[in-house]
C-alpha cells in the first residue's frame, strides 16, 4: 500500500485511496487485475483526481465573482490539497477538505467537502458532498477524472463505450483548454462509441447535452466497467496520444465558453448551495467478468 493511502477490500473489488486530493489509485478485481491507470509518469502521473470546486480552465486561470478576479488553477484546488480522514471501516471511508486562507486566496467562499468511497460486492460508490456552512449562495462545479487502462486486464479486442440512451447531440472540443464556440457532430452510432484513438486526435470529446446516466466500457468479450452517474449532466472522454488508458469522467459543469469572463456562478454548467444546504454528486463503478 501506498504511504498513508486507506485500503478498503470485501472480497470482490479492492481499492485504495491517497491522503493527497481524495484519490481513488487502484482498483483491483478479487484476482488482483488493477483495472484503474497506473499513474506511469511516461504518460501521466495521475490516477483518478477529483474536480472541485471547478471543472475545466476559466480564461486567464482566473474567476470573477463579485467584480473581482481571482486566481484558480484548472480543475480547481480539491486535486492538490490533502483530505482529513473522517472515518474508515473495512468496506467505507470518508475523507474531508474544507475551507482554509489558502483556498480562500482563489475562492472567496466557505465550503466542506466529504469523499466517501464504499465497497457494494463488485460496485464501487463514490460520492462527493458539498456543503455550503456560509452566509452566501456558494457556486461550484464538480468533476470526476478517472483514467482507466486501456485495453483492460484480460480484455481482448477492440474496446467500446455502450451507452444507455442514443447520444444524437453535437459534442464539444477545447481551444486552449476552453470550449470552442463549434459543435462537432457526434461519433457515437446510436448507443455505441467504438474506441479508436483517433478519437482523440483533437482533444477529448465533450458530452455538453449528454441523454445518459449509465455506460459501459470494455471489449465485446471479457472484463467491463459499468458506470453509474445519475446526478451528473455532462461527460468527457479522453486520452493521450497513444497512451494506454482511457479517461471517463462524468461532470457537473465543464471549462469556461471560449471568450467568458462573467461571474463564477454565471458559468455554463455552474450551480448553487445555499447557506446551511448541501449536494451530493455520486458516482458507481462495477466490474464485470
Amino acid at each position: 500500500m501506498t504511504n498513508d493511502a486507506i485500503a478498503l477490500a470485501n472480497g470482490h473489488i479492492g481499492i485504495e485511496i491517497a491522503a493527497l486530493g481524495a484519490e481513488l489509485i487502484r482498483l483491483r478485481d478479487k484476482g488482483g487485475r488493477d483495472f484503474l491507470w497506473s499513474g506511469d509518469p511516461q504518460y501521466w502521473n495521475g490516477r483518478a483526481p477529483l474536480l472541485f470546486p471547478m471543472v475545466g480552465r476559466a480564461m486567464g486561470d482566473h474567476i470573477k465573482i463579485g467584480g473581482k478576479h481571482y486566481p484558480l488553477p484548472q480543475h480547481g484546488f480539491a486535486r492538490r490539497s490533502r483530505f482529513e480522514t473522517v472515518s474508515v471501516s473495512p468496506t467505507r471511508a470518508v475523507q474531508r477538505l474544507v475551507d482554509s486562507e489558502a483556498t480562500r486566496a482563489g475562492f472567496p467562499y466557505r465550503f466542506r467537502l466529504d469523499i466517501a468511497h464504499e465497497l457494494r460486492g463488485a460496485t464501487l460508490a463514490i460520492s462527493a458532498t458539498v456543503t455550503n456552512p456560509g452566509d452566501l449562495s456558494l457556486p461550484v462545479s464538480f468533476g470526476f477524472h478517472p483514467a482507466f487502462r486501456w485495453p483492460l486486464p484480460g480484455g481482448n479486442g477492440p474496446h467500446e463505450i455502450m451507452f444507455e440512451k442514443d447520444e444524437t447531440a453535437p459534442v464539444r472540443r477545447l481551444d486552449d483548454g476552453l470550449i470552442a464556440p463549434r459543435d462537432v457532430p457526434t461519433p457515437v452510432a446510436g448507443r455505441r462509441l467504438k474506441l479508436d484513438h483517433g478519437l482523440f486526435a483533437e482533444g477529448a470529446l465533450i458530452f455538453d447535452r449528454l441523454a445518459s446516466r449509465r455506460l459501459t466500457y470494455g471489449p465485446s468479450g471479457g472484463p467491463s466497467l459499468a458506470f453509474s452517474f445519475p446526478d451528473l449532466p455532462h461527460l468527457a472522454l479522453w486520452t493521450k496520444p497513444d497512451a494506454p488508458f482511457l479517461f471517463i469522467e462524468p461532470w457537473q459543469g465543464y471549462a469556461a465558453p471560449s471568450g467568458f469572463d462573467g461571474e463564477y456562478a454565471e458559468r455554463p454548467g455552474v450551480v448553487s448551495i445555499a447557506p446551511g444546504a448541501q449536494r451530493v454528486f455520486a458516482m458507481e463503478i462495477e466490474v464485470r467478468g
